[in-house]
């Protein structure tokens, strides 16, 4: 089956679902083509404890602000993914899932996006499918020798997998931390970082984020001196369970270890922790693999874009990947704007072209 539209978005999570509001307030014949069999995108797969870094008001969605948490300062997983639900059932947003995209074409004139339930023509794409579907794993020596379990931030759930064991938390980012606090009571923890851990001050959430994100976009814009943007911060936002774990005196980093044995992880020095688990809190990388048949990825895999436009392909726009997709585009708060950017460059290719 073919279809035609004036645009694809790819990815239904919160960038997906930002692009789709704009797109349907400026008249553009648009579909959100999505993987996941339920509304939520990554955020249903997160682990129990994971929280946002900001108040529900500082992390809504373009139109619809996300309503409180009863209790909590800093709404959960589960409560974002009741609002990303909701917010795409109020706006009627044009969703097909679950389908899987499998390669984006050029061909006269549009693009022709290839799924496993048919094919879609349009005039341009906007592709959201983030980062969480490509876990990032470090080539740490003897990683294939260790006989203890390892798994990645997107495999954790819960300290109850972990109960009473020795466990490695690898990663100094706000992953890492999370999860180690959320094991630090549960499990003899080891956690260990590729520098000093760097805890933000405790006034400072997303919203705080999000402005120093956007300055420093402006400041690179224009040409004026990089200001630093978030890492001139700090790595973590101490939410309260982090900040809870730290002032107990169980957020301790050591630094990174050289090697793992088939027993535990070793340092420089010979100094040895036995594991029975290994948890990767190493980052992600663009899940881009849709848009190989383009020839567009340049340097760390990256596709160059102005905005969100790509470069060499102008019908492309990437958004919610991170800073080089938009300033803070990777967060609730933070992709409203090139989102509104982007649907703003198809209405005008549609009305051109139309």
């Amino acid at each position: 089956m073919t279809r035609h539209v004036d645009a694809v978005v790819i990815g239904g999570g919160q960038a997906g679902l930002a692009a789709g509001y704009h797109l349907r307030r400026l008249g553009v014949d648009f579909v959100v083509l999505d993987a996941q069999a339920t509304p939520g995108g990554a955020w249903q797969h997160a682990w129990d404890s994971l929280r946002l870094f900001s108040p529900a008001a500082y992390s809504s969605l373009p139109g619809r602000p996300m309503p409180v948490q009863m209790g909590e300062t800093y709404p959960d997983a589960a409560h974002v993914v009741g609002y990303l639900t909701e917010y795409e059932r109020r706006y009627e947003l044009p969703v097909h899932r679950p389908v899987r995209v499998a390669a984006v074409h050029r061909e006269s004139g549009t693009l022709r996006v290839e799924t496993d339930s048919g094919t879609w023509h349009a005039r341009a794409v906007i592709s959201a499918t983030g980062t969480w579907w490509r876990p990032f794993l470090p080539a740490v020596p003897g990683r294939s020798d260790f006989r203890g379990r390892q798994s990645h931030t997107v495999d954790y759930r819960g300290p109850r997998d972990f109960s009473g064991q020795p466990v490695v938390v690898v990663g100094g980012g706000n992953s890492g931390a999370q999860i180690a606090a959320d094991l630090a009571h549960h499990t003899e923890l080891t956690w260990v970082t590729q520098r000093p851990a760097r805890f933000l001050a405790d006034d400072i959430d997303g919203r705080a984020l999000f402005d120093a994100a956007t300055a420093r976009r402006r400041a690179l814009d224009e040409g004026r001196t990089d200001t630093g943007g978030i890492a001139s911060l700090g790595d973590i936002v101490a939410v309260p369970p982090v900040r809870e774990a730290r002032d107990a005196g169980l957020l301790k980093a050591s630094p990174m270890f050289v090697r793992l044995d088939r027993d535990g992880v070793v340092w420089a020095d010979g100094t040895r922790a036995k594991a029975d688990a290994v948890i990767w809190c190493t980052g992600f990388r663009p899940a881009l693999a849709h848009l190989a048949p383009l020839g567009l990825r340049g340097p760390r895999g990256r596709i160059a874009t102005a905005g969100t436009r790509s470069v060499d392909e102008p019908r492309l726009h990437l958004l919610g990947y991170g800073d080089w997709t938009g300033p803070a585009s990777a967060t609730l708060i933070g992709v409203g704007r090139p989102a509104r950017d982007a649907a703003r460059a198809i209405a005008e290719l549609v009305a051109s072209e139309r």
